[in-house]
């Protein structure tokens, strides 16, 4: 009977998950969120085992599901980096399709990596985690590093006058420096005085993300005049061989275990790094084929090997957003002696802590609920892409209509579980957080800067107070 009901969780957690991230906008964080202030509602309804098996398949759909919306709405979240920019370029050439199914295909080869990664997790991956702990102030001030710079040079000088040639070749470094100083700014001050009060401290976050990332992503589309192919291209296959998937797994495992096993670190900068890590393929340029007959048009030759980065982009992404996002969250029920309470990283392992406590053995209930869920994800994926596709005028013609209500809908969000509910002051004071993380958030969407810099929020306040300098940072911020 326990069992029944745990799989009948784990599938009203995959679908309910994979039917409400479909969304544009919202994350699985908020969603995750209002079940938990459900939940705490109505506490002796729900059986505590059948609990964390229902928020792991909710996770789990989310990974798969939420590829719809940011391939073709172009809604953004903070693990955007890793796969949204083929996925726009795909679209625009009517493979929105291809783009959808090869990022599902690397976050289902992901969850089947976590079946040979499992020894690792227990036999090394322990004492990385022991070691690593110590010093992860410099580490993430390493990857601060690497990642602010890896965006320079970006601009190509290109103008007529010095100021012409100096704007176009700075404006979106320097966009991408300040936004990267004004999150860390509102992350300093956030977590010296904290957003919600401690009861609802698990959804004190939520604001900050929304604005930097939700409503950004809502005021493009809306104000945005781009043309799709309302035609998408369709077929009965995946466009990937086994090579692509082979050379995706070393990128995707890199960037995910980094997600998973440092804090903050999101899916958007770890993908930078690995790729950095492991790329090491030498790109031939575009070259021009001469007229078969005398006069007529020149064609663009595109390399073969460009289609084969994306397609590798797009799979190493897939498998990079469920180790984040799942695999995370699956440390916490890694239960040695080296790591007693686990190892987990991540929101869900945050907001869950105080509600359930992991126990040997849970780690294998855990990874059947993943693939459990996986399977259904993945036939959800193909359906909605499949029923996308054929829609897809008809919800871009009223895509404008359709953000107008999200957006009323995560306002309503923001403000209640900002505290709105118990105090009006706290449902106000989080939009008004959510108002000025807009603003910053905004950025890089309209001065072609990388989103992530507004991970700052974390990562910085995160490094300075591991390196013993957080009060003294914040007496120098004159907030104590």
């Amino acid at each position: 009977m326990i069992e029944l009901t745990v799989i009948a969780y784990c599938l009203l957690g995959t679908v309910l998950g994979g039917l409400l991230c479909l969304i544009p906008s919202l994350h699985i964080y908020n969603v995750t969120g209002i079940a938990i202030l459900i939940y705490l509602k109505f506490r002796s309804v729900i059986p505590e085992y059948a609990l964390v098996p229902f928020f792991m398949a909710m996770m789990v759909a989310f990974a798969f599901l939420n590829t719809i919306p940011m391939t073709f709405f172009s809604a953004a979240d903070e693990s955007a980096g890793a796969s949204i920019l083929p996925s726009m370029d795909m679209l625009k050439n009517g493979k929105g399709r291809d783009a959808s199914l090869l990022a599902g295909a690397g976050t289902l080869l992901g969850v089947l990596l976590l079946l040979p990664l499992t020894p690792f997790f227990y036999k090394v991956c322990t004492y990385i985690y022991a070691i690593s702990r110590l010093h992860l102030h410099w580490i993430i001030g390493l990857i601060l590093v690497h990642y602010v710079m890896s965006e320079w040079p970006k601009g190509a000088g290109r103008g007529r006058k010095p100021w012409e040639k100096f704007k176009n070749g700075w404006s979106n470094i320097f966009a991408g420096l300040l936004t990267f100083a004004l999150a860390s700014i509102v992350g300093l001050i956030l977590t010296t005085k904290p957003l919600s009060s401690p009861e609802l401290s698990f959804q004190s976050i939520m604001p900050i993300f929304v604005g930097f990332f939700a409503f950004p992503s809502i005021l493009q589309t809306m104000l945005s005049k781009a043309k799709y192919p309302l035609v998408q291209y369709e077929s009965k296959y995946l466009n990937a061989g086994w090579g692509d998937f082979g050379y995706a797994c070393l990128p995707g495992v890199v960037g995910g275990l980094m997600t998973a096993l440092i804090p903050a670190v999101t899916i958007g900068i770890a993908a930078i790094s690995a790729s950095h890590m492991t790329n090491h393929r030498n790109l031939r340029q575009t070259s021009f084929e001469k007229p078969i007959e005398e006069g007529t048009v020149v064609h663009v030759h595109t390399p073969e090997i460009y289609f084969v980065q994306e397609r590798i982009f797009l799979i190493a992404g897939g498998i990079n957003k469920i180790i984040y996002y799942v695999g995370a969250f699956l440390l916490l029920f890694v239960l040695t002696d080296v790591t007693p309470n686990g190892m987990g990283r991540g929101g869900m392992n945050i907001m869950l802590k105080p509600l359930t406590t992991p126990q040997p053995g849970d780690y294998f209930i855990m990874l059947g609920t993943i693939l459990f869920s996986a399977g259904i994800s993945m036939l959800m994926l193909m359906w909605f892409t499949k029923l996308t596709v054929k829609h897809f005028k008809k919800l871009t013609d009223n895509l404008k209509s359709i953000y107008a209500v999200i957006t009323v809908f995560i306002i309503g969000i923001v403000y209640f579980m900002g505290g709105g509910l118990h105090d009006v002051s706290g449902g106000l004071t989080a939009l008004m957080v959510a108002a000025v993380t807009t603003c910053i958030g905004s950025i890089p969407v309209f001065f072609n800067c990388r989103r992530s810099h507004c991970m700052a929020v974390l990562l910085v306040p995160i490094a300075v107070n591991m390196a013993g300098y957080g009060d003294t940072v914040a007496k120098w911020l004159g907030l104590l």
